[in-house]
């Protein structure tokens, strides 16, 4: 596919009448095969190239011109233009005069003898005298991956289609080791910018050899280099948005709370990892509706006329004993596989070269496996992949050919740039070509985040995106990875795409997304789902929600059928907690009542027994109009059930986190505590997990 296109390029070239003698394209091999990353110069200007992944280069020259051509680790060659229609194959012979240096390989010590052909040698002086420069100029022409093409004398034509041409095959990342520790790739641009003076040794190895010696890590090349502290680090690169948490409400200026629903659970698997690697806690990681949902709760299968039930809760609050905890949740009907309807699935996988790690594409092939194995006859299943450029690596396949799908999901590897915009395009338009209707259309993008080349814009996307559901097909978000995982990029990506967006961390979280909660996961019973509560001011003095900082509504938006919000699957629950001060209670979070003037505070005596009003809107999958369910808490409490102590021991312990003004005093104990009383059965032992978790959390301090 990568020489056709090649190859359409030369020919569209060909037609420009300005130029039909001065492109030369051809390929560099050696006896083994195509180098990539060979130099192309042409002689007595500064006029060069490289060669792409394939070996393959175009670039201006004119009869008589010599191209020299050169390679570390080979012999220079010069060629004579004669005919410049004519494409060149060009073998370079291996130079065995190098030098006998002692290099490093891998993390070990060898000869230079015995693999000349797959490194150079930089030494400290060429950095000295360079020092005006960076480490990617320093690598430029010694180096695969690395593009220097002079695209000074040619037409604007061929700037484009070069640029173009560039854009999709030349793109790619190369591995750096730097003392002694692989960076991701996404930190390359960090790398590149050591200063030279501060830099000792580098080793560079081609492609071949790299690969051989780090694995598909080093698939396009590595840069080993020593510093002079010899402790070089690279700051951690997550992103994650900042969350401001909600305060207290006083009833009286705001009765009315609203927000969208969130099914998300990538925060609780994604502090999980934190937490076990011993790292410290991003505050803008902790949402802690997020870890709330990751549990199931004990909600009834509703049975009425509508998908959903609505179950509410009132108690003592566990840390505060001049509050109430109130809980709202939201049982979203469970289907049978065989009720759902067929499946177009689009998997979205980024194979970039900040993949490579064990937690990252390997991971991800095995948890999609685990999909795969539930793909029913009428299913059926597409792959794109991107990263220096994105292709169709798996045309609509039915899921009785589970074979095939596995296979290639097997094949897949990492190496190259992460072209995320392109990559979705192509998603899309292949999902819009095998469209079924009133079926489940969708894109499953799997990715650690980094979109870092391409038309990537987030603002791009997101309107790409938000086209694209409005047309049927949804986008449902995983991430994988740590040290550059774009978590406020996945989430917008997938709530614009009436999706859900997870963190998959470990088998044992693939498993239970696509084990368990594939049918939710994947069958959306009900989009634009929000949540209105009016809380009663002759009742509550004040409230606040907690968590969903990032899901608030203005009260207008409940019933504007415009205004986007959640989607809820098949079997899908919500959980939502507020704490709320009844009237008359003295506390330190809530001034007295403002005194207003004009405003009617008189209840009616026949709303009187009312703690507060539920309102739960959603529309039909293929709907435009929301359909509306009420629900009323009478004012009275009891006895905090098992799943409320567990789902307030999750909350504490995400404030905890935060360092919530909140907490009032409470301790891990607490959390603890409130996590055993509601342990229950746990029939898959995930709040077993989150008890050993906790304490892990707190030995560690």
């Amino acid at each position: 596919m990568k020489n056709l296109f090649f190859l359409c390029i030369i020919c569209i070239l060909c037609f420009d009448g300005n130029a039909q003698s001065e492109v030369v394209s051809g390929i560099i091999t050696d006896s083994h095969g195509p180098l990539p990353g060979a130099n192309i110069l042409v002689e007595g200007t500064s006029n060069g190239t490289q060669t792409d992944f394939d070996g393959n280069f175009i670039i201006k020259a004119t009869r008589g011109d010599v191209l020299v051509v050169s390679y570390i680790g080979y012999k220079t060659r010069a060629i004579e233009i004669k005919d410049p229609s004519i494409f060149l194959k060009i073998e370079l012979e291996e130079d065995s005069t190098s030098l006998d240096e002692v290099v490093v390989v891998g993390y070990s010590v060898k000869k230079r003898r015995s693999v000349t052909a797959a490194i150079s040698y930089v030494s400290s002086n060429q950095f000295q005298n360079n020092y005006k420069i960076n480490v990617a100029q320093l690598v430029q022409g010694k180096a695969a991956g690395i593009q220097i093409t002079n695209k000074a004398n040619l037409s604007k034509k061929q700037k484009l289609l070069l640029e173009e041409y560039e854009k999709t095959e030349n793109n790619v990342d190369i591995l750096y080791i730097v003392d002694g520790k692989p960076i991701a790739q996404a930190n390359n641009a960090i790398i590149e910018g050591i200063h030279p003076h501060d830099i000792v040794k580098k080793h560079i190895y081609k492609p071949t050899r790299a690969k051989q010696v780090f694995g598909i890590s080093g698939k396009m090349g590595c840069v080993l280099i020593e510093t002079k502290q010899g402790d070089f680090r690279v700051e951690d690169d997550e992103s994650y948005a900042k969350i401001n948490e909600n305060k207290f409400e006083q009833t009286i200026l705001s009765p009315l709370s609203t927000f969208s629903i969130d099914v998300d659970k990538a925060s609780y698997s994604n502090i999980r990892r934190m937490i076990n690697n011993g790292q410290a806690i991003k505050s803008g990681a902790v949402k802690i509706e997020e870890m709330v949902n990751y549990f199931d709760y004990q909600y009834q299968n509703p049975t009425g006329k509508h998908p959903f039930g609505i179950h509410t809760e009132v108690v003592n609050t566990p840390w505060n004993k001049t509050t109430k905890l109130v809980k709202i949740g939201i049982q979203g009907k469970t289907y049978e596989k065989n009720q759902l309807p067929p499946s177009n699935l689009t998997f979205l996988i980024d194979v970039s070269g900040s993949m490579g790690d064990q937690n990252k594409l390997p991971l991800l092939k095995s948890a999609f496996k685990l999909l795969v194995n539930q793909l029913r006859p009428q299913d059926k299943v597409s792959i794109v992949v991107y990263a220096g450029a994105s292709g169709v690596v798996l045309e609509p396949t039915s899921g009785v050919d589970k074979r095939k799908i596995l296979e290639a999901l097997d094949n897949l590897e990492a190496g190259g740039s992460t072209a995320g915009g392109a990559g979705i395009k192509l998603a899309y338009k292949l999902a819009a070509n095998n469209f079924i209707k009133n079926g489940n259309n969708r894109v499953i993008l799997a990715t650690d985040g980094d979109f870092n080349v391409g038309a990537s814009s987030d603002s791009a996307m997101e309107d790409l995106i938000i086209k694209k559901r409005n047309s049927g097909i949804f986008l449902s978000v995983l991430g994988f990875g740590m040290g550059n995982y774009k978590d406020s990029k996945l989430e917008t990506l997938a709530d614009k795409g009436n999706g859900n967006h997870a963190y998959i961390d470990t088998m044992q979280e693939a498993r239970k997304i696509f084990g368990k909660e594939m049918g939710g996961t994947l069958h959306a019973i009900a989009k634009d789902v929000k949540i209105q509560v009016e809380f009663n001011p002759a009742l509550i003095k004040s409230y606040r929600l907690i968590g969903y900082e990032n899901r608030m509504l203005e009260a207008e938006d409940f019933t504007d059928d415009t205004k986007d919000a959640g989607e809820l699957g098949s079997g899908h629950s919500v959980t939502a907690l507020y704490e709320v001060i009844p009237v008359g209670i003295e506390n330190d979070f809530t001034a007295d009542n403002i005194p207003l003037k004009y405003s009617d505070l008189n209840v009616e005596d026949n709303y009187s027994d009312e703690l507060l009003t539920v309102k739960f809107r959603y529309k039909k999958p293929k709907g435009n109009s929301s359909i509306e369910i009420v629900h009323i808490q009478e004012n009275r409490e009891g006895e905090i059930s098992s799943d409320l102590s567990f789902a307030a021991s999750v909350a504490l312990f995400g404030m905890h986190l935060r360092e919530s003004c909140y907490t009032n005093q409470s301790t891990m104990k607490d959390i603890l505590q409130l996590a055993e009383n509601g342990k229950g059965m746990d029939q898959n032992g995930y709040r077993a997990e989150f008890i050993n978790l906790v304490k892990t959390y707190y030995n560690s301090l």
